[in-house]
């Protein structure tokens, strides 16, 4: 099938090189021509693990290309997937400005029917603004053209966006329309083929349904922070309370684990979004309000971890932190939680030296304003005569890391893990001390 995708951003290009790699002809189209002109020459913008090589293997094909030309887009898709970005306006709520702009493009170019799919996580109710938008531009073109718009919400994890693609656990389909579900059903069929995964539904409830599940997994995370610092109160040991629970079928593992808070482009943006979706109808969600306000919190718990061991006085000391992307597997910095441990180290008088695996170029410009920072090749590199080190991000490389060597490395054998990734009895024989979250104020 032919498809064109807008935005060639994160979700946009893992749509368009997943879809070409199944054998759809595929447009990508993006206004920023520096982008378009990397992505020409089978590099990537964003690290995900796998996708660079689909890319490179579908531009070969000719399965896939690139242009800035929307009207060379809107004329070789049948599909019209948005998938520009939906930043947070001011007031938290979803800016789908972009998403308005592509309407009228399609609007203005098209000559035969498309359909249109909202990929973009939007406000409920943006797959309507995106009809009126198009209808009215037909209408000032002064022609009749037959066009349907449906929801398509993404449910892409960074770190394993193409697996999650490839092999979908749901498709949600917003549609009122028998012809656009079975034009979908053919689109997605490779990706189908054991079992129908294609769950089809009304627009406003699939547009619903993304910023219900990003709103249930953070929920879930933030439950679990606050019962890391009750767990530490109490003299118990969170690590234990999560497996207690998890094991219950009707909890499950997944999302339960402590931690300094989650960032990200997607969670609290959209929990702000949905909390301002609400406030226009007149609905106040207390919960997500509360999960907001306890990821905010948790946020400073490393700092404040940090601070009473050094009897709230950082001037001079030098604080190694491992892990500055919001997650394994991405070189992604929006809302990490690693900015706002940094930015207040610095602040206190502490110098820091960072090293992340791929995300220390992005932090580089996120920290671009602070002297106070240096950037480590190797995590080694960044402990050597450090007073502290702060797991921040828990990559596979700092799983099963030489603590002997550390040990020799570091001018002081302290342990802040942010993500629970050792284990404290270890961390005793080893020599260290350790401090993690919800297992202990201080491990000795």
């Amino acid at each position: 099938m032919n498809v064109t995708v807008f935005g060639s951003g994160y979700v946009g290009l893992v749509t368009g090189a997943c879809l070409a790699e199944s054998g759809n002809k595929v447009v990508c189209v993006d206004i920023d021509d520096e982008k378009i002109s990397v992505l020409k020459r089978g590099q990537i913008p964003i690290y995900e693990p796998g996708l660079q090589e689909i890319v490179r293997r579908n531009l070969e094909s000719g399965r896939l290309s690139f242009t800035t030309n929307a009207r060379e887009g809107v004329e070789h898709g049948l599909f019209q997937f948005i998938a520009v970005g939906t930043p947070a306006g001011d007031d938290g709520s979803a800016d789908y400005s972009h998403v308005v702009s592509v309407a009228r493009s399609i609007g203005q170019y098209m000559n035969e029917y498309k359909v249109v799919v909202d990929k973009s996580t939007v406000p409920v109710g943006t797959a309507d603004l995106v009809k009126k938008q198009i209808q009215a531009v037909l209408k000032e073109r002064g022609v009749t053209l037959e066009f349907d718009v449906a929801s398509n919400p993404e449910f892409l994890k960074e770190g394993a966006a193409v697996t999650d693609f490839m092999r979908p656990d749901r498709i949600i389909i917003g549609t009122d329309n028998p012809r656009t579900a079975e034009l979908f059903h053919t689109l997605y069929n490779p990706y189908t083929r054991n079992r129908d995964r294609l769950l089809v539904m009304d627009v406003r409830s699939a547009e619903l349904t993304k910023y219900a599940a990003n709103a249930m997994l953070a929920t879930k995370i933030s439950f679990m922070n606050e019962l890391a610092l009750l767990a530490e109160k109490l003299g118990a040991d969170i690590e234990n309370v999560r497996l207690g629970i998890g094991a219950d079928p009707r909890i499950g593992f997944h999302f339960i684990y402590p931690g300094c808070g989650f960032g990200g482009s997607c969670f609290p943006k959209d929990i702000r979004a949905l909390i301002g979706t609400a406030d226009k109808v007149g609905n106040d969600l207390q919960l997500l309000r509360a999960v907001r306000d306890v990821n905010n919190r948790q946020k400073m718990v490393l700092f404040k971890k940090i601070s009473r061991y050094f009897s709230d006085d950082l001037r001079g000391k030098t604080i190694a932190v491992w892990g500055l992307a919001f997650k394994p597997n991405t070189n992604d910095m929006r809302e990490a939680p690693s900015i706002v441990l940094i930015k207040e180290l610095c602040a206190a008088g502490a110098h820091v030296k960072a090293y992340d695996p791929v995300a220390n170029a992005a932090a580089k410009t996120e920290f671009r304003d602070i002297d106070t920072i240096q950037f480590s090749d190797t995590a080694m590199d960044a402990i050597e005569s450090v007073d502290a080190l702060v797991l921040v991000t828990e990559w596979t490389e700092f799983r099963s890391p030489d603590f002997e060597a550390m040990a020799k490395t570091m001018k002081n054998p302290v342990i802040f893990d942010g993500r629970n990734v050792y284990d404290p009895g270890q961390m005793i024989k080893e020599g260290f001390h350790y401090v993690a979250i919800g297992r202990g104020e201080t491990v000795e």
